[in-house]
């Protein structure tokens, strides 16, 4: 199938207030302008600098979403013009996009990543953490970003009884967070494997790559 099919299937198989991340990393503009001229608007990649390239060659309407994990000496690159960072992952983190984000005049929404997988590869804050992050009021004092919610990534393993017992985790996480604060209204969970899983048990932003634009070549 092209990348316009893929897409057409996810636009009629995603409910209406799931929002789709179209994961373009290490894919030529090629790609993305073919998904572009199929409405697709926003796009997730996971280093900063080959995403910068991309957001000066296509047109200015697409939605770019930051969804690796982020060094901070890289984050003025992405400061102009990164609408979501997925991974945000400590404070040091939240301080550098905010200074940033106040050096371009902009808020720059933020995901916290929660910790939710068994390997121990994979990034993120523990639930106590975010917690005290949220409540602290070093946070308070950072006006340039807002935390609209929470990302994580599950297990990667066939066994879907897992998988969805840790997506279950990041959403009652969640849903606790929210009752504090109203901002709090993006769970991005699920990608290509899991998306399903993911949907079930509460996202509403999936992150979907080789399902839409085939597999990756990495050099």
């Amino acid at each position: 199938m092209t990348i316009s099919e893929n897409l057409e299937k996810f636009k009629t198989e995603l409910p209406a207030d799931v929002t789709l991340v179209a994961v373009s990393k290490t894919k030529p503009v090629s790609d993305l302008m073919e998904a572009y001229n199929s409405g697709q608007r926003v796009f997730g990649e996971n280093k900063i600098q080959e995403m910068e390239t991309k957001w000066r060659e296509m047109p200015k309407d697409i939605e770019w979403h930051m969804i690796g994990h982020v060094q901070r000496n890289k984050v003025k690159y992405m400061a102009p013009f990164v609408r979501l960072i997925h991974a945000v992952d400590s404070f040091k983190l939240l301080k550098e996009i905010n200074k940033e984000a106040k050096k371009n005049e902009r808020t720059i929404n933020c995901l916290l990543q929660i910790k939710i997988a068994e390997e121990e590869s994979k990034f993120g804050m523990d639930e106590a953490d975010a917690a005290t992050l949220l409540a602290s009021e070093e946070i308070k004092k950072l006006q340039n970003i807002k935390i609209v919610g929470l990302m994580g990534m599950a297990t990667f393993t066939d066994d879907d009884e897992q998988v969805s017992e840790e997506f279950q985790k990041l959403k009652k996480i969640f849903d606790e967070f929210k009752v504090h604060d109203s901002g709090f209204k993006i769970l991005s969970m699920g990608m290509s494997g899991d998306y399903k899983l993911a949907i079930e048990n509460g996202s509403n932003m999936v992150r979907v790559g080789s399902a839409i634009f085939g597999d990756r070549n990495y050099m």
